[in-house]
């Protein structure tokens, strides 16, 4: 029993991140509709901008917080200069930009910082809480959950999160009604790069830092965003959440799988809900008139 709520609390807290890898996904996902397959390359980035600063000597929480608006301006940036050009563009220009933007950033990680493993401090005093979880990860839950709530309220309560949502909704009647739909698209493009920024920087102490850290992460918050539903920012986060616990519980009771194909675990969920359930558990169907 001990060992099934071992897993269970860290599926929730891998879970987390998921859930914000997932939730940036879907986001990008209603501005262009299109994955971001770069969104992991992005936070890896971003993580490796605060482990100079702290480097450097910067306190840990303030170059976290600086990452966050440096990665925020960095993803705006990357929409106006980059995706409003090619906004009508056909869907292999948006695919050649992610695969291009997804070379820039690792190879220039590994330019700057070297492609040598690096340990990123925790924020967390090391050990466990009740022998069950390490610390970390329950800090790492609690920063990723006030971050989703943080969300969740600025998209619920907020004239620009609302707007933003009518934006990616439906962009011809928000234009109609005043709304700057391509200052809406880019500050979600922010958002998402901040978002994956908090994910990169919590994931880091345990996976450590390299310029390849997040290719498997992103999996999972492909297959988080997949099962929940791509239409359904909550549901992407709900997903996050399965995908954590299905996956540790996967690898702890089926030897075949173990810690080494739990990627697998991924891959499985990705195909089945989009041959069984291609809108997700929570996904809604969207019917286009031509």
């Amino acid at each position: 029993m001990d060992l099934f709520l071992q897993q269970i609390l860290t599926g929730i807290a891998n879970g987390a991140i998921y859930a914000c890898l997932a939730l940036a996904v879907v986001m990008i996902y209603q501005a262009i509709d299109h994955f971001n397959f770069a969104q992991g390359e992005m936070a890896m980035f971003s993580t490796y901008i605060c482990w100079a600063m702290i480097a450097g000597g910067v306190p840990y929480w303030l170059a976290f917080f600086a990452t966050i608006v440096v990665s925020f301006v960095g993803g705006l940036a990357i929409e106006r200069i980059i995706f409003k050009p090619l906004h009508n563009a056909p869907v292999l220009s948006h695919v050649v930009v992610f695969i291009g933007l997804i070379a820039i950033f690792n190879s220039s990680a590994g330019a700057i910082w070297d492609h040598n493993i690096k340990t990123f401090p925790s924020p967390f005093p090391s050990g466990s809480f009740g022998g069950l979880i390490g610390l970390h990860e329950v800090g790492m839950f609690f920063v990723t959950l006030i971050l989703l709530l943080g969300i969740f309220c600025f998209f619920r309560f907020t004239r620009v999160g609302m707007a933003m949502q009518a934006a990616a909704a439906n962009p011809d009647s928000a234009e109609l009604v005043g709304i700057r739909v391509g200052w809406m698209l880019a500050l979600g493009w922010g958002l998402a790069a901040a978002i994956g920024a908090v994910a990169g920087m919590m994931i880091a102490p345990i996976v450590f830092l390299d310029p390849n850290m997040m290719l498997g992460i992103l999996l999972y918050g492909f297959a988080a965003a997949i099962v929940g539903g791509i239409t359904s920012p909550g549901g992407a986060v709900a997903g996050g959440f399965l995908v954590g616990i299905i996956e540790n519980l996967v690898g702890t009771y089926i030897p075949a799988i173990g810690s080494e194909l739990k990627l697998t675990v991924a891959l499985v969920l990705i195909v089945t809900v989009l041959l069984f359930k291609p809108n997700g558990l929570f996904g809604k169907t969207i019917v286009t008139r031509v």
